[in-house]
């Protein structure tokens, strides 16, 4: 299965990516650039938090749990020489329900981070990475 986006160039460091009719915006902050979108790596931060929540989510309306909200914050410390990969991830969960059963929302991130998450599994190649669950009730 193959995917396609295409890049074009704005002006200084801002460009703007589109894929499948959607838009983002990329940028460097300044002095580089002009902040008018994120930068490429931390886009990578965000495509592993939008991936393994897309799984969480649907793993658990498929366990029929009752999930409120779901948020994933992701911080990532980068290499200090080029190419300055990610080597440390740590991802948190927060999920929020009424009576979540804590086994099954730890299944649920352990098959994401082990078998479904794509962009998780692939930046495991390079970065170390670590999570927590945080349960909330309501």
């Amino acid at each position: 299965m193959a995917s396609q986006a295409i890049v074009t160039w704005k002006e200084n460091m801002h460009f703007e990516g589109t894929a499948v009719g959607h838009t983002i915006q990329m940028d460097a902050l300044p002095p580089t650039g002009q902040g008018q979108g994120i930068g490429p790596m931390t886009m990578l931060l965000v495509a592993l938090g939008g991936c393994t929540g897309m799984d969480i989510v649907h793993i658990l309306q498929k366990e029929r749990q009752s999930l409120t909200g779901l948020s994933v914050e992701v911080v990532g410390a980068r290499a200090k020489d080029y190419p300055m990969v990610y080597t440390d991830i740590e991802v948190v969960y927060r999920v929020r329900g009424y009576g979540l059963s804590h086994d099954a929302v730890k299944r649920a991130v352990e098959l994401s981070e082990e078998k479904y998450c794509s962009v998780g599994i692939m930046l495991g190649k390079t970065a170390k990475i670590t999570s927590r669950v945080e349960i909330e009730e309501g």
